[in-house]
This record gives structure tokens, sequence and C-alpha cells, in this order.
């Protein structure tokens, strides 16, 4: 989605001058360009990077521990993103605040845009939200994120480069037990999956999801969809199992491991 096309969300709440009364002048930006002089012929995005809420938004209700939880962010997604973004010399956007205050890969329709619960825990600080209030959440933190996408890759255009999508998941949901190390989750668009799998699957002792522990759904899923299949552009989401990113050794190693599976990137 283009600049332009991001304009037209009209957005009240903001003052002429742009600045969103979400975030105070103090506040870390809505999202953060990792490396932005790199080299290589790809984008990678971290959607969960951050479990940081806005101050004005307090703690939703929450309680600190919950915060720390799955339900805030995706644990060491963003450690392994840099690491990555760094071995490829690779450009990285990653989101700069929790998902409890607005989920970015969410689309603006689904009702887990602003979650009222998440994991069977209700989020107070979302329970009754008015239009004004929604409409300064999508603008500063999904709209800001979502345009500094769309503009790398405005500005990055030729060759067409591919997404990456750093992403992690509880081994365990509900009763289910996620078997998994890594899930490779894309949609229509296959070849870099087709690419990635066989690499990974050398490692025998890796267990690799296909669509594993979610398939990529347009109801569900916003940036991939939104940026790389619009546009043409080869994607893959990738998912760690968060019980193998516990340690600083563990995300070493899959930013070794991953660096190795995408060495092709690097190269061009």
């Amino acid at each position: 989605m283009t600049n332009s096309a991001w304009d037209r969300l009209s957005v009240p709440g903001l003052d002429d001058a742009g600045q969103s009364p979400l975030l105070e002048p103090d506040e870390p930006a809505p999202f953060e360009l990792f490396n932005s002089r790199g080299t290589a012929n790809a984008l990678l995005v971290c959607d969960h990077a951050s479990n940081r809420l806005p101050r004005r938004l307090g703690t939703l209700g929450l309680q600190p521990a919950q915060l720390q939880q799955h339900i805030a962010w995706d644990l060491g997604a963003a450690a392994v993103a840099r690491g990555l973004a760094q071995a490829l010399d690779a450009s990285l956007i990653l989101s700069g605040y929790s998902r409890l205050a607005i989920d970015v890969n969410r689309p603006l329709e689904n009702p887990e845009l602003i979650p009222r619960q998440s994991a069977g825990i209700p989020i107070p600080g979302n329970q009754r939200l008015n239009r004004t209030e929604r409409y300064v959440r999508i603008a500063t933190l999904f709209q800001s994120y979502h345009r500094a996408i769309a503009r790398w890759l405005d500005l990055h255009h030729a060759p067409a480069p591919c997404m990456l999508s750093l992403h992690s998941f509880t081994p365990r949901l509900g009763g289910d037990w996620r078997p998994w190390d890594i899930g490779l989750c894309y949609g229509r668009d296959t070849r870099l999956v087709e690419r990635l799998r066989p690499i990974l699957q050398q490692e025998k002792s890796l267990v690799v999801g296909d669509n594993q522990p979610y398939a990529m759904k347009d109801i569900h899923d916003f940036t991939l969809p939104t940026h790389a299949e619009t546009r043409g552009i080869p994607y893959i989401m990738i998912e760690i199992s968060q019980d193998r990113l516990q340690t600083s050794a563990q995300i070493a190693t899959w930013i070794e491991r991953l660096s190795r599976a995408c060495e092709w990137i690097a190269d061009g």
C-alpha cells in the first residue's frame, strides 16, 4: 500500500501539526528502522517486537508480570531479528509498542486489532474505546509502522526485494502441545518457503512446521499480505518456539542457523 493510500485514512484526534495525543514527546517512536543502510535486497520486519505501552495508556489494567507474557509481545523475536539483520546486512523495521495497544499484524476490521482479551486474560483498558480513541491508536502506532514499511519498499523496488517477518510462538496453546522448533508460514506465494524448507530440514534434529503453528490468512494477517503479496514480493513468516529462545546462547544459535539458511539474500 502506497503512502497516498495510507493518507486517505481520516483520523480524528490529531492536531493540525499531525501530533498525536497518544505519545508524549519524550517517548520512543512507533517504529524503529534498524540497519537502515543495509545492502541486502531484503526487508526484515518484526510486528510484535516490544511490550512497551504508551505512557498515557498506563498498564491497560494489567499486572507487570502479565506484560512480560506472550500476550504483550513475541518474546525473543526482536533479538533474533536484529541479529539476522546484522548477519545479512539487511534493513529491519520493528514495531515500537505492544500488540495490546494495537496489533499491527491484524486487519483494521479484525476484532483482535485492539484486543479486549488475550489468552483468556481480559484487557480492562481496551474494553470501551470510543471511535476517536481507536483512530488515535490506529494513526499513531499502526499507520506509522506500515507507512515506514511502504516507504522502504517504495525506495527499494528495483530489483524487487523479499520480505521476512520474524515472530515467536508459545510451545503450548490451551491444552495443545506445539512440537515445532520453527514454523514457516505463508499464503499464496510459496517461493521462499520452497527455498528455505529443504535447507532447514537438512538439520535432522529440527522439527520444521509447514504453515504451522499458523497458516497465513487475509482475515488474520496484515503485514505480509498487504506489503508483499500486493507487490508480488517473495515473503515468509518465520515463527520460532519461545522455549527455544530462553537464553542468549539459544538466540545466537537461531541467528546463526537462519543466517546460513538465508545467506543467498546477503549474496544478492
